[in-house]
């Protein structure tokens, strides 16, 4: 049979980066599990209970060589995964396997190892998003000067610049960037709690000895890497902390968004386009076409990202005392896929960000287009200034812009206002100076000096603390 005949996820065969496949991956999974068996095994023997040395290094020895089709057909028997491959691992090292396990439930495996392949997506997505960050940090420096017009409602408002507008899809990034830094702060793993967190299991091994229990836990957790681990549990880890992993995810997603509809938007105007490589089809019918397929797509995995917290949030919501198993089936697709889709986003994040085109001359058409509505409080006051009755131009130019605006949005016609207050000698005192007046240098404000100060005292200090992740290309599979 054709493998073609059944589902693939997407995000694995078109979206996804393979590192965070890989890192979702059941191999990644279930070595974690042996990791977590010999770490407990081990402290236990440190702890005094009979266990001995040949036996875990039997256990270190058959770490990797994981029998998947033996931990399948258990499974099927046992319909339990975890014990399926405590029973597969008893197999490869039956010196150890009657310790295997011994005095854990299958949440110290399953949590435990979850919570260490959520850190390092973190980690991947961490690095992900800080070369975001340094690519648009680069467009927005070389194109601080760019002068353009800013739109509010969608419609053209004071000048900006196109670097200046950059620093706005970069401070959404480093507020994305903040929130991930504190759910870093906040991690935790679930240590070893026993069954319904009291440790009553690990007390009887060690005949009511409290302090061997407490020091069995930072023993194992140490082994897994130092961290800290919540002070109290059911049998698993609180689902909130998914909750709040999936809202920094999703939070990333909407900066995305942000940016994927402001290019899209660009690109109609044909002012800022999105790169498109030279056989690429925009369209299987209208061949001159250059779809924007990259914001695009990162807006609709945005949007699936973005729907994903609320089923996190129903899920801690419903867990029943100390557990249900109602979250099992479900976190197995939800955190995965939220990371997977997250990556994806953040590899055509990378790979837009780094090769956007700039239509100077577009641009500057648009300006001409309403700088001149724009610069009439300037040539007003400058009339002024040379003695002009302020109520009296005032009128006269309103009439000028009127006419100007009737040419332009009924007649279809270029903005002549310009031309009109040229031929009008009540402005002859300005005549000699329009060209000054109207260079839309003029117009923007301090945008330059606010995008080197933001970048400098902002954006910089992020970068350089990550300056070893920096380096990365966004890649665009299909």
């Amino acid at each position: 049979m054709s493998d073609k005949v059944l589902y693939e996820n997407p995000l694995n065969t078109r979206y996804a980066s393979r590192e965070m496949q890989e890192n979702f991956g059941d191999e990644k999974r279930f070595r974690l599990w042996r990791k977590l068996w010999i770490a407990l095994a081990e402290s236990e023997m440190e702890l005094g209970l009979p266990i001995s040395q040949e036996q875990i290094d039997e256990l270190k020895a058959h770490a990797d060589d994981i029998d998947y089709a033996k931990a399948e057909e258990y499974e099927r028997q046992v319909r339990h995964d975890v014990m399926a491959h405590v029973k597969t691992y008893g197999e490869a090292a039956p010196s150890a396997k009657g310790i295997i396990h011994l005095g854990a439930t299958s949440c110290f495996v399953d949590c435990n190892s979850e919570l260490l392949i959520i850190k390092d997506g973190l980690d991947i997505v961490l690095k992900k998003l800080v070369n975001v960050m340094d690519k648009l940090k680069n467009f927005a420096l070389q194109y601080k000067d760019q002068p353009t017009l800013g739109f509010t409602h969608l419609q053209p408002a004071q000048l900006t610049t196109v670097g200046k507008r950059a620093t706005l899809w970069l401070q959404d990034l480093m507020l994305d960037y903040e929130s991930l830094q504190n759910l870093y702060s906040c991690f935790r793993l679930r240590g070893v709690k026993g069954t319904t967190g009291t440790q009553a299991s690990f007390l009887e091994l060690f005949d009511g000895n409290e302090e061997k229990v407490r020091e069995l836990e930072k023993r194992v957790v140490k082994k897994l890497g130092d961290l800290r681990v919540f002070g109290v549990t059911g049998q698993t880890y609180p689902r909130k902390f998914d909750y709040n992993v999936l809202c920094v995810l999703s939070q990333i997603a909407q900066s995305a968004y942000k940016f994927s509809n402001d290019i899209r938007i660009l690109q109609n105007m044909k002012e800022v386009e999105e790169p498109f490589e030279k056989n690429q089809i925009g369209s299987s019918a209208m061949a001159y076409k250059r779809n924007p397929m990259r914001s695009e797509r990162m807006g609709s995995l945005a949007r699936y990202m973005l729907s994903l917290p609320m089923n996190a949030a129903v899920t801690a919501s419903t867990q029943w005392f100390e557990r249900t198993l109602d979250d099992s089936a479900n976190r197995r697709i939800v955190n995965a896929q939220a990371f997977l889709t997250v990556d994806a986003i953040l590899n055509i994040y990378m790979n837009v960000a780094e090769n956007l085109v700039v239509y100077d001359k577009v641009i500057a058409k648009h300006l001409a287009q309403e700088l001149p509505f724009m610069a009439t409080e300037n040539i007003l006051m400058e009339c002024v200034k040379a003695g002009g009755d302020r109520q009296e131009l005032h009128e006269k130019i309103r009439v000028l812009s009127m006419e100007a605006g009737k040419r332009v949005k009924q007649e279809g016609g270029d903005n002549n206002l310009i031309e009109l207050i040229k031929n009008d000698r009540s402005f002859a005192p300005v005549h000699q100076k329009l060209d000054a007046i109207l260079d839309a240098r003029n117009f923007v404000g301090r945008a330059p000096r606010q995008t080197e100060e933001f970048i400098k005292c902002e954006i910089q200090p992020i970068l350089t603390r990550h300056k070893d992740l920096l380096g990365e290309k966004g890649d665009v599979r299909v």
